[in-house]
């Protein structure tokens, strides 16, 4: 017995939001008041929720969910399969100052399968480890390992795999 193949739809985009790249995978949805800049590269099957921009050096992969009022700025890196709550904030500069920018911003990685609660924030340079899961509202100074659940102010392990 064959596999079935998936047939994907191309990718639909609100009529309200403004698309500049071109790089936006087949059966990826982009719903209203979404800005997504040109050099974004967004994978198949995700969901860009309302309210989102999307700077122009981030990669997202296949089935990623994207909750509203989402900013995903330069040097944001998420894998196959990541869950981003609403309102989680992206830094990817230590020292911001008006109109002085680094030479290269710190990258957040947030690895395949892993789930960032609403409200969080991640300071740049982290990585969350693959099925990590960072809780709501939780502060993310350093790297999460892979399959463990992070919460607080500074977040603080909760749970290992398994346990």
């Amino acid at each position: 017995m064959k596999a079935k193949i998936k047939k994907l739809a191309p990718a639909v985009i609100h009529k309200s939001a403004e698309v500049q790249s071109k790089k936006i995978g087949k059966g990826t949805t982009v719903w209203q008041n979404c800005v997504i800049l040109k050099g974004a590269k967004i994978g198949e099957e995700c969901n860009i929720n309302a309210h989102c921009f999307i700077e122009n050096d981030v990669l997202i992969g296949n089935r990623v969910t994207v909750k509203s009022g989402v900013y995903l700025w330069d040097s944001v890196v998420l894998e196959d399969d990541v869950f981003i709550g609403p309102n989680v904030t992206f830094t990817n500069d230590r020292f911001p100052r008006s109109k002085i920018y680094p030479t290269q911003f710190e990258k957040i990685i947030i690895k395949k399968g892993a789930s960032i609660g609403g409200g969080a924030t991640l300071l740049p340079g982290i990585t969350v480890g693959e099925k990590a899961l960072v809780g709501a509202g939780s502060v993310v100074t350093k790297n999460v390992p892979a399959g463990v659940i992070v919460v607080g102010n500074p977040a603080k392990l909760l749970k290992k795999k398994g346990k």
